[in-house]
């Protein structure tokens, strides 16, 4: 990260003229870009998946640890023709290798490290549905992920691949769990960590014959605090014979370490950090003059832009209000979605946003992770990512900017810098990844809209 003295960067260190070269060649990997683009199923992603076996006398390239197709991996027929219906043809690439480690009998933990979009999700919620028996009424697997609306998208795959099965699902959100004193029944249980504690420390969630515990975006539950103290408790509350899994986008060392510790003896499967950098998303940075040209720049921009969906990041609530109400006033469909709205708004926002009657998202680190709308094609970072400490957080700008080029498709990631500090914040950033951030100008107005038309065209 950078030092003290890196703090007086000047702009010019990091400006990278913009020529016509880098633009056209984003502009022309970039035309088609529209949802109907998107492939059935997953992508067969390009990624070698490298696997590390808890048996280390095991060969981790034998055909036993492959799975070309789902048939191969001894599914009940009602899940086969739910994972059909989803237009799910082939197991993707880090499918493949995961679900004969996840589905193995004796179960065995696992880390999981993928980037959005490969097909994580699906992989862990068919091993929940797999692992769990519909005759007994009784919680057997858990996944307990940061945010509502990751949770309520995990259900929604749960559903789906579920449909032909008689597995019951049940949430474990704040004002969706079952009414106070009723136990659950259901076989699957997918919530957040605080609402998942309050209904064990209730009684209403047996955990005695859990089989399967899941965290999704894992690195983020055991960085925080309260989230990881929280996972912790749950983890201590299963069985020891329950099964551990863990998926991620991103792991940085320290939570890779203590990862270990509370999944032992786990199978490792990982994409490397540079093939983790999204390389279809294409990555510029608006220079800004202050804080009050930013909110400039962003009008202008929209004034030009034409796409189907976008998500604007900011650090604080407050930004995001004035963001939403500064643009509604110019004629934009555009939310603001953060932690203080009750749990019914949040739902509507994001259902909204979903089914294409909200165009733009102005959100705070809660949809940084996890989320999956295919229309998304420019993500926007309003304000640079920093961690608890203040220094720049490459992985939370990775999850973020991963919202768009989704499935394989192409996107765009649009930075503001307006001063020296958020300036080192991106260079520092853009020296972790390895990868060119290009600079759109902002002082002169038509030649921002040129550039910005030829990457969006």
């Amino acid at each position: 990260m950078a030092s003290e003295s890196e703090s007086q960067v000047k702009r010019g260190d990091f400006s990278v003229t913009l020529d016509s070269d880098p633009v056209d060649s984003m502009a022309t990997e970039l035309q088609g870009l529209t949802a109907e683009g998107q492939p059935e199923g997953l992508i067969d992603t390009k990624e070698q998946v490298q696997i590390k076996l808890a048996d280390q006398q095991a060969d981790p390239n034998s055909p036993l640890y492959s799975a070309k197709s789902f048939e191969n991996l001894g599914l009940e027929p009602e899940l086969l023709k739910g994972i059909y219906d989803m237009n799910f043809s082939k197991p993707s690439k880090i499918q493949e290798r995961a679900l004969p480690l996840l589905l193995a009998d004796p179960p065995k933990n696992m880390i999981g490290q993928s980037q959005s979009g490969t097909g994580k999700t699906a992989a862990f919620v068919l091993t929940m549905l797999s692992r769990v028996d519909a005759s007994v009424e009784a919680p057997q697997a858990l996944c307990i992920a940061p945010s509502r609306e990751l949770v309520r998208q995990i259900l929604d795959v749960m559903q789906q691949m579920g449909k032909y099965t008689q597995i019951k699902v049940s949430a474990a959100i704040k004002d969706e769990g079952p009414p106070r004193g009723q136990k659950i029944t259901s076989q699957i249980v997918v919530g957040t960590p605080g609402t998942v504690t309050e209904l064990i420390r209730r009684n209403q969630l047996n955990m005695r014959q859990l089989k399967l515990l899941v965290l999704d975006e894992a690195d983020n539950m055991l960085d925080q605090q309260g989230l990881g103290d929280q996972s912790i408790r749950i983890k201590n509350m299963a069985p020891k014979t329950c099964q551990i899994v863990l998926f991620s986008a991103t792991f940085a060392e320290s939570v890779r370490k203590f990862a270990a510790r509370f999944a032992p003896n786990a199978n490792e499967i990982s994409l490397k950090v540079s093939e983790l950098s999204v390389d279809a998303i294409k990555q510029v940075y608006m220079d800004c003059k202050d804080e009050s040209h930013k909110l400039q720049v962003l009008e202008e921009l929209y004034s030009v832009l034409t796409v189907s969906q976008s998500i604007i990041f900011v650090r604080k609530r407050i930004t995001a209000d004035k963001i939403a109400k500064m643009m509604t006033s110019s004629g934009h469909k555009v939310v603001a979605l953060h932690g203080q709205l009750d749990p019914q708004t949040r739902d509507q926002v994001m259902d909204g946003f979903r089914n294409g009657l909200i165009k733009v998202l102005v959100t705070t680190n809660v949809l940084a992770r996890g989320i999956d709308i295919s229309q998304i094609n420019v993500v926007i970072n309003y304000d640079i990512p920093v961690d608890g400490n203040g220094r720049p957080d490459a992985e939370t700008y990775l999850h973020r900017i991963g919202r768009t080029g989704r499935f394989g498709r192409t996107g765009v990631a649009i930075n503001f810098v307006h001063d020296a500090n958020s300036f080192r914040e991106l260079k520092a950033i853009q020296d972790y990844f390895g990868r060119e951030i290009i600079k759109v100008e902002t002082s002169d107005e038509e030649k921002m809209e040129k550039a910005l038309k030829k990457l969006l065209q």
